[in-house]
């Protein structure tokens, strides 16, 4: 069973396709034991030959059912609660996974810092995005289409703090910094008293389906505070991705 489970994830790297050959000296295993591997997992439908490849194996159809089926029990607002608690654990402030509806983020995740001091907050408060760095963020993963649907030249974007952006002009200029960096910051444009960083969280199919923050009292940020949830909302946000079954292509 292991052996087995070793050759289906070969497959993982590489341009997706196999030879006997290629198993046996990648996994150091008899040639008669890949042989009669390889034999039971296309029986199976596990893998596929390779049309006009003689010899070459491809993933077939059964690892996909079984991943679609996996992500069918996936419960974004679970898992994100779960990669909250990590990242949470590790800067000790306050860290929200949200969605975007139309022009307004909700948050579907959150996790409280221990400090006396914090972002207050709920699962399934609704904002305006533009205010936001999860919405910024959401926003900045729309086609200029989307975006101009939903947030054409004259909207009248609200204003939460003097920070705020209200210029639909210099919003889309801030979401085209965003897309460059692959981050998103808000500074006190929601609340006067808070900053926070945001990164994007993607599904199986590539597409952002979230974004998760780090929200920290002005008392507590600072560049280098910045640069460094800005990391860790990354590798936050990174962990949930893949835990919604998307793979980073190196």
């Amino acid at each position: 069973m292991t052996r087995a489970l070793d050759i289906l994830e070969l497959f993982l790297d590489g341009d997706g396709t196999l030879s006997a050959p290629d198993i046996v000296r990648k996994l150091q295993l008899p040639r008669t034991t890949v042989h009669e591997l390889v034999t039971t997992l296309a029986a199976r439908g596990y893998i596929v030959a390779v049309q006009g490849q003689p010899g070459r194996y491809r993933l077939g159809v059964r690892p996909y059912q079984l991943g679609s089926r996996y992500a069918e029990q996936l419960d974004l607002a679970a898992e994100g609660l779960q990669v909250a608690r990590s990242v949470a654990e590790t800067c000790d402030e306050t860290v929200h996974v949200a969605i975007l509806e139309y022009t307004d983020v909700i948050y579907i995740a959150k996790v409280d810092s221990t400090h006396a001091v914090r972002m207050v907050s709920a699962a399934g408060r609704r904002l305006p995005a533009h205010c936001t760095s999860v919405g910024k963020m959401l926003l900045a993963s729309l086609s200029e289409a989307e975006l101009s649907a939903r947030i054409p030249d004259d909207a009248d974007l609200v204003a939460m703090t003097p920070n705020s952006i209200t210029d639909p002009a210099a919003l889309r200029e801030a979401l085209a910094r965003i897309r460059e960096r692959g981050l998103a910051v808000e500074n006190r444009e929601s609340n006067p008293d808070v900053s926070c960083v945001a990164a994007p969280v993607r599904d199986r199919a590539g597409k952002v389906v979230a974004a998760l923050s780090i929200s920290v009292p002005m008392i507590r940020w600072s560049d280098e505070r910045r640069i460094e949830l800005e990391q860790l909302a990354a590798k936050g946000a990174a962990e949930l991705s893949e835990r919604l079954g998307h793979r980073s292509v190196a």
